[in-house]
C-alpha cells in the first residue's frame, strides 16, 4: 500500500515544480493554493501540514506550473482590504497600485469634507474597480466615487466588485473630454492605472495573460496618458488632485505631461515601496 503523501510533502514538490517553470515565487504560491483550498490563512497552513492534501491541489498546481495567473487560479486578487474577483479579461491589480490608493485616501483626509456635499473621486480605466472601491472602503467620511471602464469584459467583472457599495461603474472613453460631463470641475480627485507599458515580447509569462488593451499603450507607453490629460483636467475642481501610475521608464515623461497640458501644477514623483518612480501626481491649476 502507497503511504499517504502529506501536504507538506505537496507543497515542497509543489515548490519544486512552480521553481523549474520559472515562477518567481514559488513557495509562496504552493502555500496561497493550499490556503484557498483548506480556507485559511497562508499563515495557518503549517498548522495543516501532517495532514492530508485538499482535493482540487494537484490540479491548480498544475495550472500554475503552466504559468496560468495565481489569480486566475484561485479566482480572486487581494487590494488592501479588498479581495476582488478576477480571471481573463480583466487586469489583475499589483500590490503596487495600493500606494496610489493610499496616496488618495490621505490627500482626501488632509482637505477634510467640502461644505455641502461629500468628496467626489473617479477612477479612470477602472478594471476590476480596484481603485475605486479601495477609496470607498477605506475613507472615512463621505465620498462619491466613479469607476470608468470601456471594455465589455472588464467592465462586467468591476459591475460585481462593485455590487453592494457604493461605487457607481459606468461605461466610458476616458480619452473622451466630454467624459461625466455633469462632474466637470467638481471632482477633488483622479486616480488611473491606465495601459502605460511600451509594447515589447520580454515581459513575464503572467503579464500577457492581462488583456493588452489593459497593458500596453503604443511604443512610447504614453499614448492613454497623454489622451486623458485634457479628461482629467476638465473634471477637476481648481486644487483638485490626480495620481497617475505609469512605467518605470516613464516617470519624466509623465511629468513632462502635465506640466506642458498647461492645466495642472505642482507635478510631482510618488515612489513606490520598491523606491521606484512608478506614479505622478499633480493638482489642477485655478482656471
Amino acid at each position: 500500500m502507497t503511504p499517504r503523501r502529506t501536504l507538506r510533502e505537496s507543497l515542497v514538490d509543489a515548490a519544486e515544480r512552480f521553481a523549474s517553470a520559472g515562477v518567481p515565487s514559488p513557495e509562496v504560491d504552493a502555500r496561497l493554493i493550499a490556503a484557498h483550498l483548506l480556507k485559511v490563512g497562508p499563515m495557518e497552513v503549517a498548522l495543516h501540514a501532517r495532514g492530508e492534501v485538499p482535493g482540487g491541489f494537484e490540479e491548480m498546481v498544475a495550472r500554475r506550473e503552466s504559468r496560468e495567473p495565481l489569480q486566475h487560479i484561485l479566482g480572486v486578487a487581494p487590494f488592501g482590504p479588498l479581495d476582488l474577483e478576477v480571471g481573463p479579461g480583466v487586469f489583475i491589480p499589483r500590490p503596487e497600485t495600493e500606494v496610489l490608493a493610499d496616496w488618495g485616501v490621505r490627500k482626501l483626509m488632509r482637505a477634510g469634507a467640502r461644505p455641502g456635499r461629500p468628496a467626489r473621486v473617479v477612477d479612470l480605466c477602472t478594471g476590476t474597480g480596484a481603485l475605486a472601491l479601495y477609496v470607498a472602503e477605506v475613507f472615512p467620511g463621505g465620498v462619491e466615487v466613479i469607476g470608468v471602464e470601456k471594455h465589455d469584459e472588464a467592465l462586467a467583472y468591476a459591475r460585481r466588485n462593485a455590487a453592494g457599495t457604493a461605487v457607481t461603474i459606468v461605461r466610458g472613453d476616458v480619452t473622451d473630454p466630454a467624459l461625466l460631463a455633469d462632474w466637470h470641475g467638481t471632482v477633488d480627485l483622479v486616480l488611473s492605472n491606465p495601459p502605460y507599458v511600451p509594447e515589447t515580447p520580454d515581459l513575464d509569462t503572467e503579464v500577457y495573460a492581462d488583456p493588452p488593451q489593459a497593458v500596453f499603450a503604443g511604443e512610447s507607453g504614453m499614448d492613454v496618458i497623454d489622451e486623458m490629460l485634457p479628461t482629467v483636467a476638465a473634471l477637476l475642481r481648481p486644487g483638485g488632485l490626480v495620481g497617475i501610475e505609469h512605467d518605470d521608464t516613464t516617470s519624466q515623461a509623465v511629468l513632462d505631461a502635465l506640466t506642458a497640458h498647461g492645466g495642472f501644477g505642482g507635478a510631482a514623483v510618488l515612489h513606490d515601496l520598491t523606491g521606484r518612480a512608478r506614479f505622478a501626481t499633480a493638482s489642477k491649476l485655478s482656471d
